[in-house]
């Protein structure tokens, strides 16, 4: 029982002494780590309202503004650690090595977030573009340094890692996406009158971009018809409700100019003498 106390008593003694002697340094390093959160929100706030005011996209100018705080508040530990009488360097050492030791285990996640870096800084496509890789397509919501996610008119979220993205053969048309269909008009109807009724239809959709023009014309010779195609640009957000709208208007103004799209036809041929044999 002594003894117990006897060890109590040391313990006591020691806490005491740590708080006589660190007491200072311990209220220090918290109001330095107070401060430094703080202050780096302060810069990351500046840095994302100067990069708005020189007009920087949204995607870099998050990653600015993020990267400022982290380099604020790293700089606000190191200050605290120092209020103990720690020096970095060992901490810099440590963190090396086992960052070494854990790159092979880690290699997908690094190499999702290296390509995340190359995009933010490369700038190859920015939030609201239309971009069309690793097999899916959608508008950029958003880039962090991991992932990708694109947003697509029904409003399903696709999150592509950065690793299939970088080094990928990559689509990107702005805002919009092209639509390309076709409808079969007979081989007795005026093509010209049906690429003027199609230019007609087309006009009624505000929003089919005009710059490049819709590119309609004689797409292919078919066995029951003449093919005729149309190319138009829309904003992604509106491409299939666009395109139904297109087929629909297109259909009904073929019809009323007397343009008749034609089924399918064979022609069968019956040699009786081969059949009564």
């Amino acid at each position: 029982m002594d003894q117990e106390l006897a060890s109590l008593h040391t313990i006591a003694n020691r806490a005491i002494a740590f708080l006589v002697d660190y007491s200072f340094q311990v209220v220090g390093a918290i109001i330095i780590l107070f401060a430094g959160v703080l202050l780096g929100n302060w810069v990351a706030v500046a840095v994302a309202r100067l990069c708005e005011k020189r007009g920087v996209d949204v995607t870099l100018r998050h990653f600015l503004s993020s990267f400022a705080k982290i380099v604020v508040v790293a700089f606000a530990v190191i200050m605290a650690l120092s209020k103990f009488g720690i020096t970095i360097a060992p901490f810099i050492a440590a963190i090396g090595a086992a960052a070494f030791g854990a790159t092979y285990a880690l290699q997908g996640p690094l190499s999702n977030y290296g390509a995340g870096l190359a995009i933010i800084l490369g700038r190859t496509f920015v939030v609201g573009d239309t971009i069309t890789v690793a097999g899916v397509f959608g508008v950029v919501e958003e880039v962090t340094l991991a992932h990708t996610i694109l947003l697509t008119e029904d409003g399903v979220k696709i999150t592509v890692p950065n690793k299939h993205i970088v080094g990928e053969i990559l689509q990107n048309s702005g805002e919009y996406r092209i639509v390309e269909s076709s409808v079969g008009i007979s081989y007795d109807a005026d093509p010209a009158k049906a690429i003027s009724v199609i230019t007609q239809a087309l006009s009624g959709f505000p929003q089919i971009k005009s710059g490049p023009a819709p590119q309609i014309g004689i797409d292919d010779f078919r066995d029951s018809s003449v093919a005729i195609g149309y190319r138009y640009w829309t904003p992604t957000r509106q491409y299939i409700e666009t395109m139904h709208g297109v087929n629909l208007a297109v259909f009904k103004e073929l019809g009323r100019a007397g343009i008749s799209i034609p089924f399918p036809q064979r022609v069968v041929t019956i040699n009786k003498d081969q059949i009564l044999s």
